[in-house]
């Protein structure tokens, strides 16, 4: 089948979809999509909840509890013990298929009729301020976590332990401020570092100790802003920094940036890839327009998959499986445009659904279509028991009915067969979803595309100190600072400008001062919401953009924004020195960004 340009019917813009993608289509039985693949990406994290909780009343518990859906939904939402409790069954709510009216519709109905979990923590223990966390321990405010303990203000966190401030880490301990960071260990305020031990504002190091303001950097030690230092002389110019100073260290801070600048970057951030295109890609093979995955052969346009081997695989996230397609935190064998269907043992997710397609909170389940929170069924459609013969010819007559009397979205999209869920399924108000964090939108814009939003709700904080009457040096902090309501440095001086959904106040509590104290580091001065749109800045978007190599010979070509070139320190392979290496990539660097983008093989002659 040749190559096809189509208009997709969310953006209008047109996309390609090529001979292989026809080919996967065609074998797993669904029709090419409508959407393009950046808005097929949008819509489905669109129902992935991101930071932020809501105090209310739930089903199945007295006392008001936090959850990520808010106390206006019009979703029935159950305490998350009393949902997994066999008091109540989803069967109950089974429904016969009525070929009078859209599929969508009737699915839409027994969605707002089966209860469903407040939020989703497997083997949590005293960490009722999470959510999307698999066993993690002593946890607060930790989002898509798993298998962490002690640690707090994080996102995308694993198998780590008192880390705080940080995003997208694995296997970390006693870290503070890290940004896509892997085995490391009392690391601070640094980014891309793996296998790390006492780094302090530093970028793509591995296999480094005792290193400060480095970038680019294999297997050293004693090493500031790149220069070399014996151990004595490193540990004096350390201590003179003075990092317990907010002050100083916003200062140190500006200086690092101005170092970084100055040195090229990888086209794209992973490693052990073969015919990988996308970034943040680790052991990944014959991988396409992807982001932020490991362990993905045969896939295309997936994003999130950091929990399950997944192959043959085509717009999935969070989860996945083999054959899987249209899927958001779904997984198993051949599961198609599904929500939140995995099994309830986060430590076997590969055994996963089998032949599932438009269900959500399901769990250990096969042979479903368009069913709501089941649990170890078969043969189910809305909710209602069929025998294998039944299902599969009641099946076919659905997704023909679905063809013949497609349903129209509050957009005015056209939904049959083959389409994921239309944004008035989730749960979650755009502003809240990970969909507002890859894919920013103003409020008109999230409502004119079919997405719901959620205003601030009015906060009557009383609060009692100003960031600017914060001491400065975190040894002149007293422990009455637990008491006190603290004003969020965006709201008391650029409120108008912050669009990072500040909290306005927030407070320091007893392990974070602890943790402060112990590694000497300032209190912070924004809100933890604040923090975390600052991290979110520095991680790539999903989106690629064709470029060049910026090597030019014996130097870079000189960033178009920023000004900056760099000096080679070695020969490259295309040899002549004034010679311009010639290849070209995909890369999630915008041209206009300011960035040095090297090809592989230029950038790792450069790191030493």
């Amino acid at each position: 089948m040749n190559r096809e340009s189509r208009k997709c019917q969310n953006c209008q813009k047109t996309f390609v979809i090529e001979p292989e993608d026809f080919k996967f289509y065609e074998k797993i039985k669904v029709p090419p999509p409508t959407w393009c693949p950046e808005c097929r990406a949008q819509r489905r994290l669109a129902f992935r909840s991101g930071i932020k909780l809501y105090k209310r009343k739930v089903e199945g518990r007295d006392a008001e509890i936090f959850s990520s859906v808010p106390s206006d939904s019009p979703f029935r939402i159950f305490d998350e013990d009393y949902w997994w409790a066999d008091s109540w069954d989803s069967m109950d709510y089974g429904q016969e298929y009525d070929f009078s009216r859209p599929f969508f519709e009737q699915l839409k109905g027994l969605s707002l009729q089966v209860p469903i979990p407040h939020r989703r923590v497997l083997n949590g223990v005293r960490s009722e301020y999470c959510n999307n966390a698999v066993y993690i321990k002593d946890c607060y405010l930790c989002f898509n976590a798993g298998w962490t303990e002690n640690s707090m203000y994080s996102e995308t966190i694993n198998r780590s332990r008192d880390c705080i401030d940080t995003l997208k880490i694995e296997d970390c301990e006693s870290s503070y401020e890290l940004f896509d960071c892997k085995k490391c260990f009392n690391t601070f305020f640094s980014s891309e570092c793996n296998e790390c031990v006492d780094v302090w504002f530093s970028k793509n190091l591995v296999g480094c100790q005792y290193c400060f303001g480095c970038v680019n950097l294999r297997n050293k030690k004693y090493h500031i802003f790149n220069k070399p230092y014996s151990r004595d002389e490193y540990l004096k110019k350390v201590k003179e920094f003075n990092l317990g100073s907010f002050a100083l260290l916003e200062e140190l801070q500006k200086k690092v940036i101005a170092h970084f600048a100055g040195f090229p970057v990888k086209y794209m951030h992973g490693s052990h890839n073969v015919n990988a295109q996308g970034d943040y890609l680790d052991n990944c093979k014959a991988v396409k327009e992807s982001y932020y995955c490991r362990d993905l052969e045969n896939c295309s346009y997936c994003q999130l998959i950091l929990f399950l081997k997944s192959a043959d695989c085509m717009d999935i996230a969070i989860a996945g499986g083999q054959l899987c397609y249209e899927l958001q935190e779904a997984g198993g064998y051949n599961v198609k445009f599904s929500y939140m269907c995995l099994p309830k043992d986060a430590k076997s997710f590969s055994s996963g659904a089998v032949d599932l397609e438009y269900s959500m909170f399901s769990f250990d389940v096969n042979n479903l279509f368009g069913c709501i929170g089941l649990r170890n069924k078969q043969y189910c459609i809305l909710n209602k028991q069929y025998t294998k013969e039944e299902y599969e010819k009641l099946r076919e007559k659905i997704i023909k009915h679905m063809n013949e009397m497609p349903y129209t979205d509050n957009a005015g999209r056209v939904y049959r067969y083959g389409e994921f869920f239309p944004p008035e399924f989730s749960q979650f108000p755009y502003d809240d979803t990970w969909a507002q964090e890859y894919f920013p939108l103003t409020k008109d814009q999230a409502l004119d595309k079919g997405y719901s939003w959620k205003d601030p709700e009015p906060r009557n904080y009383e609060i009692t100190l100003k960031t600017e009457d914060l001491p400065d040096h975190i040894k002149d902090v007293p422990d009455s600072i637990l008491n006190e309501i603290i004003q969020c440095a965006h709201f008391g001086h650029a409120m108008s400008k912050c669009n990072e959904q500040c909290t306005e106040a927030y407070k320091i509590i007893p392990q974070e001062l602890q943790f402060l104290r112990k590694m000497n580091l300032p209190l912070p001065r924004l809100c933890p919401n604040c923090r975390h749109y600052q991290r979110i800045k520095q991680r790539n978007p999903l989106k690629l953009w064709h470029r060049k190599c910026q090597c030019a010979g014996a130097t870079s070509h000189p960033s178009t924004s920023s000004g900056y070139s760099y000096r080679n320190t070695a020969d490259h392979i295309h040899h002549k020195k004034e010679e311009p290496c010639p290849n070209e990539f995909e890369t999630t660097y915008a041209p206009e960004r300011p960035e040095i983008v090297y090809c592989e093989a230029c950038y790792l002659r450069e790191v030493v």
